[in-house]
């Protein structure tokens, strides 16, 4: 049976992890396709490794793989370690909190199920999905983003800075990722670029942000640190 690889890579989600959890656990997906959810979490400081283990316990139809650091190395080494360990025919990102929703998984999954895409990324720019209005600067430093990401690419995104990110397992595991922090959107999407006769699909998606007193982790540095990484990836 086809399988996708649900990576949910968790700094500090203990309010959030067992909500997310139980919506992967939920979502039924198009095309027969199981699920295979890796947890890696990233040295939280809460009960984050707790919560899990009680949803694994409770859970044990649930097939829940369960990776740890021992320091913590940010959120892109996070990926590199779920990455690592996917077995599915298909990978996809899932933050822990509650921002972007497992239901439009299948969103993704159409064109890549059709056959005509190799990695389709969920923009939360592009179409009639519903929106949390938040943070104009925010929004501003994402199209910046993604259009210096662009120029060097020569891709047409709208959200290269989205968490949702489908690839075909072979695709994502065949890529030598450096960046352990959040420069792994720009370094990721520079990288799948160069792949001969790459397949790049984009679809619209909702978007439900936090605010930082919600728990969102991003900030202006992360947002240099990115600029960096599109250029030095590209050049």
């Amino acid at each position: 049976m086809p399988k996708l690889s649900i990576i949910v890579p968790a700094f500090n989600e203990e309010a959030t992890i067992s909500s997310i959890l139980d919506r992967l656990k939920e979502v039924e997906l198009i095309g027969n396709l199981a699920k295979e959810i890796i947890v890696v979490n990233d040295d939280s400081l809460d009960k984050t490794e707790e919560k899990v283990f009680l949803y694994r316990d409770a859970n044990p139809d649930v097939e829940l793989k369960y990776f740890k650091h021992s320091v913590n190395m940010g959120k892109g080494a996070a990926l590199h370690t779920g990455i690592k360990e996917a077995t599915g025919d298909y990978v996809i990102i899932q933050d822990a909190d509650l921002e972007y929703d497992p239901d439009e998984f299948n969103i993704l999954l159409k064109p890549m199920l059709r056959g005509i895409a190799d990695v389709v990324y969920g923009s939360r720019f592009m179409g009639g999905n519903a929106h949390r209005i938040l943070f104009f600067w925010h929004s501003i430093g994402n199209k910046f983003l993604t259009f210096l990401s662009n120029m060097f690419t020569n891709l047409n995104l709208t959200d290269m800075e989205t968490c949702y990110k489908l690839f075909r397992r072979e695709i994502i595991q065949s890529l030598s990722l450096k960046e352990k922090r959040f420069g792994f959107e720009p370094e990721v999407t520079a990288k799948v670029a160069r792949i001969p006769k790459i397949r790049i699909y984009e679809v619209g998606i909702s978007y439900y942000g936090r605010t930082f007193e919600e728990g969102k982790k991003i900030n202006w540095k992360d947002g240099f640190r990115a600029i960096y990484c599109v250029i030095k990836y590209n050049l």
